[in-house]
């Protein structure tokens, strides 16, 4: 009788889909299993059975990632660090199509184009563009925002991560805080607010609204609200803009306007950019872990279309945390 996956899985004491995952060439499996099997494959002589296999090569080799949009809100940091994420982490036999959910149209996803689908969501409109995949029946992961769909969702609570990090402006005795929202209809803007206002509630401290302006998560954006905070005349001594792109043009308005980071104002940013570390001063930021979130995503989306029936949690969270840099003044 030949040898089949089985075979090999019970005489390694691990599952077959782990077997089938390395004769596949994922990247998911560690080295040390990834050998064993090979070996295993040449002691007991498999031979891959054509017939069963043919009835598996109706695949189109490609792996959508859409973001809820690209040219209007979504940064250039969490763009490029979800995407090489996905790269890295990808088996090599798949192609990866980037595009825009804002640029699809109702019905127009052929499950014939796609193996699998990872979805970047930052707003709740994005709600039709999933409910479509799961309709066409195909293998999904939605990340970022939490969604209600029945669907494998990683994401982070931007709530709890803001709520640490304005702390750490009111610790440090920052009462009258300005702030620089994202993008309106975001997801990630609503709950970056929410974080702020309960910390502000906790610590009773007073929001003045005309402290609170809307950019749209560019550079660009945080040093114009920057310079019309300044030139407001209004009493602050604390900037948090809702991402670390908008908080480095804070800086640049702030410096000139002849004032000093963090001596005349304090600033807090949000994503763990870079760019924050290797400006002057570092930045303070909350860092969401979206590099991480993003390879557990990719893994959980090759484990999906290897029909692994061994994924149980289907919502997993992971914790934002607070990066010290020096860009936040002690005023106590």
């Amino acid at each position: 009788m030949a040898t089949t996956i089985k075979d090999i899985a019970k005489a390694l004491g691990i599952s077959h889909s782990t077997v089938s995952r390395v004769l596949t060439g994922s990247k998911s499996v560690n080295e040390k299993t990834k050998e064993a099997v090979l070996n295993a494959v040449k002691e007991l002589n498999y031979i891959p059975n054509m017939n069963a296999r043919s009835l598996k090569i109706d695949k189109a080799y490609n792996i959508g990632v859409f973001f809820s949009t690209i040219s209007n809100g979504t940064s250039p940091f969490v763009f490029q660090t979800v995407i090489n994420n996905v790269y890295k982490n990808i088996d090599k036999k798949y192609n990866v199509i980037v595009k825009g959910i804002d640029m699809y149209e109702k019905n127009t996803i052929n499950p014939k184009n796609y193996d699998g689908i990872l979805v970047v969501s930052q707003k709740i409109d994005d709600d039709d563009f999933i409910r479509e995949i799961l309709e066409k029946e195909i293998p999904i992961v939605v990340i970022n925002r939490k969604v209600n769909h029945d669907v494998i969702n990683v994401y982070t609570d931007e709530s709890v991560g803001v709520y640490k990090g304005v702390e750490e402006l009111i610790k440090n005795g920052h009462k009258d805080i300005a702030i620089i929202e994202g993008a309106i209809n975001f997801d990630s803007t609503k709950m970056r607010r929410e974080g702020y206002l309960k910390a502000f509630n906790n610590y009773n401290i007073k929001l003045d609204k005309n402290l609170v302006l809307n950019g749209n998560f560019t550079v660009k954006s945080g040093y114009e609200k920057a310079n019309e905070l300044i030139e407001m005349n209004e009493k602050f001594s604390a900037i948090f803009a809702f991402n670390d792109e908008m908080a480095t043009g804070a800086i640049k308005a702030i410096t000139e306007h002849g004032l000093r980071v963090p001596e005349d104002i304090s600033i807090l940013g949000f994503d763990g950019n870079e760019i924050g570390r290797f400006i002057t001063p570092s930045i303070t930021t909350i860092k969401r872990p979206i590099g991480e979130i993003a390879r557990i995503a990719t893994d959980l989306l090759l484990r999906l279309l290897n029909n692994e029936q061994d994924i149980t949690t289907k919502k997993i969270y992971i914790e934002s945390e607070l990066e010290l840099g020096n860009s936040i003044k002690d005023l106590n």
